[in-house]
């Protein structure tokens, strides 16, 4: 499952003002001892070169690093820079998946998430590829497929493991223009029209809120920095 999701940002203590006021989010700078599930880290100088814009990035959990890093780079992954080893024992390394969204393989056997983060939503161009690839690697469960027209082949559920409630869906969503192939974090809030309106006076933007089928809303909404995140009510 995903144990850590890092906001790589251009203005941390910015990101971290703007998540605390739109919607009450602490976001503890990165290294900080008050880091915990979620944080804050200035976006590395060697992805500001590439381009890279501020996002979130999705650390999930894994027993071997080296192993799983390995077996995604055999199923078509591109590593973003060496494996890291931080002074307290945590191994990590970040790639772009094989459908082209960045993720982090992270050594945390904790079997812990965290429940703020209440939606996953992979964007990609080949959803059927894509399930193939996360379910061998991390043993997900297939849930139902809502079938819709646009995209075609409709959202794929998944949770976690057999008999447990979905946490995400995949679809081919980044096939629409101007999505590029990316997870999506959604933030659980208990008003969506108010914390849709905070983000939008806070300098940032948010989508229209939308139903799903399950009685949920949400919204895709971006920072004043430009990274993506989305808000559910569930």
């Amino acid at each position: 499952m995903f144990c850590r999701y890092s906001l790589r940002t251009t203005d941390v203590d910015a990101g971290r003002r703007f998540y605390e006021e739109a919607f009450g989010l602490d976001l503890p700078a990165g290294g900080s001892s008050q880091a915990g599930r979620l944080e804050a880290w200035p976006l590395h100088e060697r992805a500001l070169a590439q381009g890279a814009p501020a996002h979130w990035l999705g650390h999930l959990a894994v027993n071997d690093v080296d192993a799983s890093a390995n077996r995604l780079v055999e199923l078509g992954a591109e590593r973003l820079g060496p494996p890291v080893r931080t002074p307290d024992g945590t191994h990590y390394a970040t790639l772009r998946d094989p459908t082209g969204a960045v993720i982090s393989v992270r050594s945390d056997r904790s079997g812990v998430t965290d429940d703020r983060v209440a939606w996953h939503q992979l964007h990609a161009r080949d959803a059927t590829r894509a399930w193939a690839v996360y379910s061998e690697l991390f043993g997900w469960a297939p849930g139902e497929t809502i079938k819709t027209a646009d995209p075609v082949g409709g959202h794929r559920l998944f949770a976690w493991r057999e008999g447990s409630r979905p946490v995400g869906s995949i679809a081919n969503t980044a096939r629409w223009p101007g999505v590029h192939c990316h997870w999506l974090f959604y933030f659980a809030v208990t008003d969506l029209e108010a914390a849709v309106a905070r983000v939008r006076a806070l300098g940032g933007t948010a989508m229209k809120p939308e139903a799903l089928a399950g009685g949920s809303y949400l919204s895709a909404c971006e920072d004043p920095q430009g990274a993506a995140f989305g808000l559910i009510m569930p």
